[in-house]
């Protein structure tokens, strides 16, 4: 029988992919309609990985009183990447600005990533057995998958 991913696993995942779209989405110049699409797909996967991220991982955390600050921590991130995205939507793509704007987003986006993998999977890690770790790994992952068919 194939091993479940964990929760860890199944984050790192999605970090990948983000930190993928974040690359290519700053690498564009000039190609609007290419820089417009990178930001609708990096948009719906960090909308999608907020949501899993926050139920099957957040909201568990918050439970326990060792983990509750960074939970809450985590959980503001995703406000403020959110308003990042807000802003570069009201951006014209073709405007000098909506790179600055653009590495901003990445810039936050890295920074909290770098964080739950570097600060907190480990902290949660001592806390979390295998079992409980790979039953919230299948659980964000099929949140993913429904989302992603719903998309």
């Amino acid at each position: 029988m194939e091993a479940s991913l964990n929760i860890y696993q199944s984050i790192k995942q999605d970090h990948h992919i983000q930190r993928k779209l974040l690359e290519q989405m700053l690498r564009t110049s000039g190609d609007t309609k290419n820089r417009s699409d990178l930001f609708d797909e990096l948009k719906a996967e960090l909308a999608g990985h907020a949501n899993a991220e926050e139920r099957h991982f957040y909201v568990p955390l918050i439970k326990l009183e060792s983990t509750q600050g960074a939970a809450r921590h985590g959980m503001a991130e995703h406000h403020e990447i959110d308003e990042l995205l807000e802003q570069l939507e009201r951006t014209d793509p073709s405007s000098p600005v909506w790179l600055k704007y653009a590495k901003d987003l990445a810039d936050k986006v890295r920074h909290h990533l770098s964080e739950e993998e570097v600060d907190y999977f480990p902290m949660v890690q001592k806390l979390l057995s295998e079992e409980k770790a790979e039953l919230l790994g299948e659980a964000y992952l099929s949140a993913r998958a429904k989302e992603r068919i719903e998309a």
